[in-house]
């Protein structure tokens, strides 16, 4: 084991909405499940915990230290299996593995991990100095560093805008062109301080490179595409009356969730007036309760739980 690999072994990571998540997949013993967000590991041992001989458990991860805790964790439980890939190439795994349409329930826990955020060595944090990295697999693609450093001032102006909801997207985009015409941008800390400097409005207990180190990774990383992607498959896989859930942590994440589920739990948008059966509208699933959100002691031991939003489907 690597010294970086020994300091990482110590990252912990509390999957938020842990036992809410479990009860509203209502596992069934011998059913198949897909934790697709595996993490370190969180809701898989408590699915694993809920299934009996017969069950089985097919997990995602895009981050190879992930995948590393899932095989050193369940190596010897043969009802695991671990995926090395983004859950946007969910179905294609789940056809070769001839099990679409046979699905009981899908686990999806959106976001950075803990540990991901607390190894400076990733770069997603702006709280300490590291590389200016930010991707969820450091095996391939570009780094945030590699990005900043070429892409033109609107194309960063829209990215802060479009995915960290940053309101002053052009100020800081325009700061970061300057400082990295003086200097290659290559450190966490130093992007930070270039936005924190940019910024003119500091929001109240919110470090203001929060938005931007948001839209960046965000990008980076392909998320929402990816999510878009990922939700269309897991219907495609799920059996009836399988269960979709996902857990978000900001609002560009959560509102297409909410869409994508109203869609098709909605079905086709037909005239008020006309009288029709449930079969014609062609609804495709059926919501399962309303959004359920982090209790006060959980968002007390768990500040990350504070934005948490989850959300369940069933395919009918």
């Amino acid at each position: 084991m690597t010294e970086h690999e020994a300091a990482h072994s110590q990252y912990k990571h509390k999957s938020v909405l842990l036992n809410e998540s479990i009860e509203v997949l209502n596992i069934e013993p011998a059913g198949i499940y897909i934790d697709g967000t595996f993490g370190r590991g969180g809701h898989s041992q408590a699915i694993l915990e809920q299934l009996g001989e017969q069950g089985r458990l097919i997990a995602f991860d895009k981050d190879p230290q992930a995948i590393k805790t899932a095989e050193q964790k369940f190596a010897a439980d043969p009802r695991f299996q671990i995926v090395h890939d983004s859950f946007a190439e969910l179905e294609k795994h789940i056809e070769q593995l001839g099990l679409s349409g046979s699905i009981n329930g899908i686990l999806l826990d959106l976001g950075v991990s803990s540990p991901q955020l607390d190894d400076s060595q990733r770069g997603f944090s702006f709280q300490q100095s590291g590389p200016l990295d930010m991707r969820m697999n450091d095996q391939q693609g570009m780094t945030a560093a590699q990005w900043l450093n070429k892409a033109g001032e609107t194309e960063i102006a829209n990215v802060l805008y479009d995915y960290g909801e940053e309101r002053f997207s052009r100020r800081i985009a325009r700061a970061i062109v300057q400082a990295r015409a003086e200097q290659p941008l290559t450190d966490t800390r130093q992007l930070a301080e270039i936005i924190k400097q940019a910024h003119p409005r500091w929001e109240k207990k919110k470090h203001p490179a929060t938005r931007s180190f948001q839209g960046i990774r965000i990008f980076i990383n392909n998320e929402l595409t990816d999510l878009d992607s990922c939700l269309q498959q897991s219907y495609r896989c799920l059996a009836r009356n399988g269960r979709l859930e996902v857990i978000s942590f900001h609002s560009l994440e959560d509102r297409r969730v909410k869409q994508f589920f109203r869609r098709m739990s909605e079905g086709e948008q037909l005239p008020p007036d006309l009288p029709v059966m449930d079969e014609t509208i062609n609804r495709k699933m059926k919501l399962v309760g309303k959004r359920i959100k982090a209790g006060k002691q959980e968002m007390s031991d768990n500040p990350r739980a504070r934005s948490a939003v989850l959300r369940v489907a069933m395919k009918l």
